[in-house]
């Protein structure tokens, strides 16, 4: 998604800013742009549509030195990717700002701008940002005044950075649902949307919390909450050893990037909602247009991607009323297809560049389709430069074979599309908020379930010498249950199924005995009673049990069942907190084993051949 870098120096920052730039486009972008206020103390701008090199080479053509400057890479939310839209915006030719977010209620403010005589050159919400700061400013003459102002009007998810070439010595910045932190230099200072940016500069970061306006100068920055009180942050240093290729603490990559989850699942949330609401225009320009009359969604995905689709069908069907349909990628392409009418096609891939799912598409979008919606973690893949619509996770590089964090932010994207979806459907407002609110509390209680981790690990000494494995779950821990075998056969290569709990009885209790360790996901929800009659089933036939269940679930261990308590989460996000342990036990269970857990043997991180 969009990328915010700035600087306050004695030096010139245009270097700086595009570095930064550089080491933002993994977040993906279509335009990139830069202002810099220039020794003539006026502010300088250019803005190229496409890859920051595009850039690079407009300011080598006309350079833009300066010591204080702003500069950002925009993915397309309101308007198409064009040189009018793409960042800063300017109001007049003093003042200039670049935006990461949504801001909701923009064509309002638009309308009663544009009354009061303001000209208008984008199609974006972030220039009404800039026209309401520079209105008030006009009354002010302050900056940080106009800023404060101008934010009693803003609703959506926003980080903001603004200058003006009237007080040339610093820059405000502000955040509310959209990340943003300071880089602390020596006699100069920085902000970006990600610390990465600025790593070549600086390894201390102050990172702001919601609702603050911070107020950055060369030598000095000022920090004021949401309700106008001053206010210290910590410094924090970065901690080079944890970069993305380098496993730091960890034994192996895919155990590091099971820890991961936390952050990456709040960054994928960041900027997408509200406190109460998903904001839609996250999803891409025109997703409120090709929203309001999705009638039927067809998911497309291969492998982990395809047990996210089969979760978000319960989702969607339950809070949209909108039918949905998924298939493996490799089969849909080679049968007839009944179309049904405005369909919404949506592939899940981590790479982007999964052959199937890529055919799968080209094909959906010869056939008719209503739109093509994909999920990706890889910015400028042939996925996502082949949509309609996109859905950025923000996994990071996953450099363990066996998918974990992109799973994890998989799930999150598709419930937020899934609350998209259904506030076109009768979502009501405060089912809308009961959800969001669950989502927000989605990092902490990964983190709760990743303190587990040293139990887990003593429970999968149970598996060293098994060659099978049953998993069971029930309602949408079932597509859990499936990811949860998929990962023990991958990393440990001990033969694992999963079932619907309910379908014990139709054929997988013959295989039940001493030697088949039975694993089941148990979240208290309205399928618990059930799911305690079929571990019944189970114990009654000398299986061991090892039941992942809520800690309120009433599931006491005695002899051949093992429970391990889970904190208590909302059902509609459980899918994603149950992920968890599966991935720790299966982990743990293949070194056991001693095989290669981040490279498992005959399998290729992305699949880009049938």
């Amino acid at each position: 998604m969009c990328g915010i870098v700035g600087a306050v120096s004695e030096r010139d920052v245009q270097g700086i800013l595009l570095e930064g730039l550089r080491r933002l486009e993994y977040r993906g972008y279509d335009s990139a742009g830069m202002a810099v206020l220039n020794s003539a103390q006026a502010v300088a701008r250019a803005r190229e549509v496409g890859k920051v090199a595009a850039l690079a080479e407009a300011i080598e053509r006309g350079p833009l030195p300066g010591s204080m400057g702003i500069a950002h890479t925009r993915w397309a939310t309101h308007g198409e990717p064009s040189q009018q839209n793409a960042h800063p915006h300017m109001s007049g030719e003093r003042l200039a700002l670049v935006h990461n977010g949504i801001i909701e209620n923009y064509q309002e403010l638009r309308e009663q701008l544009q009354a009061s005589g303001y000209v208008f050159t984008s199609q974006t919400d972030t220039e009404v940002v800039a026209h309401l700061i520079e209105q008030h400013y006009r009354q002010t003459g302050d900056l940080k005044a106009a800023v404060k102002a101008a934010l009693a009007s803003l609703r959506g998810a926003f980080a903001l950075a603004v200058m003006h070439a009237d007080e040339p010595d610093h820059l405000i910045v502000t955040r509310e649902g959209s990340p943003l932190v300071i880089g602390v230099g020596i006699g100069e200072n920085f902000i970006a949307s990600d610390q990465l940016a600025l790593l070549p500069v600086t390894d201390r970061f102050i990172f702001l919390e919601e609702g603050d306006i911070a107020d950055i100068r060369r030598t000095d920055i000022s920090i004021e909450d949401r309700h106008g009180a001053e206010v210290e942050r910590a410094i924090s240093r970065f901690e080079h050893g944890q970069d993305a290729a380098d496993k730091g603490e960890y034994r192996h990559f895919m155990l590091k990037e099971i820890h991961e989850q936390p952050k990456v699942i709040k960054a994928t949330l960041e900027g997408r909602l509200t406190a109460e609401r998903v904001l839609e225009q996250a999803l891409g320009t025109s997703a409120d247009k090709l929203l309001e009359n999705v009638r039927h969604v067809q998911i497309i995905a291969c492998g982990t991607s395809y047990h996210a689709g089969m979760v978000a069908r319960y989702w969607i069907e339950e809070l949209a009323g909108v039918p949905c349909s998924v298939e493996v990628a490799s089969e849909f392409r080679y049968r007839k297809h009944v179309i049904q009418p405005d369909t919404l096609f949506l592939s899940i891939s981590q790479s982007g560049e999964t052959a199937d799912t890529l055919a799968a598409l080209r094909q959906a979008k010869a056939a008719g389709f209503r739109a093509a919606l994909a999920i990706c973690n890889v910015p400028g893949s042939s996925l996502v430069r082949e949509s309609d619509l996109v859905i950025m996770t923000q996994a990071g590089p996953e450099i363990g074979v066996a998918s974990t964090k992109a799973f994890t932010t998989q799930l999150v994207a598709l419930l937020m599309f899934a609350v998209a979806l259904a506030r076109h459907n009768g979502l009501t407002v405060e089912k809308e908020a009961e959800i969001v609110k669950a989502l927000h509390l989605v990092p902490g209680q990964v983190a709760d379930v990743l303190a587990l981790d040293g139990a887990i690990a003593d429970l999968s000494a149970a598996f060293a010498d098994k060659h099978h494995a049953l998993f069971l779950g029930r309602g949408t821990l079932y597509p859990v249950a499936q990811e949860g075998a998929l990962k023990l056969k991958e990393i440990s290569y001990i033969h694992a199924e999963a079932y619907p709990a309910g379908e014990l009885k139709h054929g997988p209790l013959a295989l039940v005995d001493s030697e088949m360790p039975v694993v089941t996901v148990a979240p208290n929800n309205e399928l618990l009673e059930k799911l305690k009659s079929n571990l019944e089933e189970v114990r009654a036939r000398g299986g061991e049990l090892f039941v992942f269940a809520d800690s309120s679930a009433d599931l006491k261990a005695s002899d051949g069942i093992h429970v391990m308590q889970i904190p208590a989460v909302h059902p509609i996000t459980a899918p994603i907190i149950y992920t968890i342990p599966l991935q720790l036990l299966s982990y743990h269970v293949a070194v056991l084993k001693g095989t290669d857990v981040d490279q498992p043997r005959n399998l290729a991180k992305s699949v880009t051949v049938e």
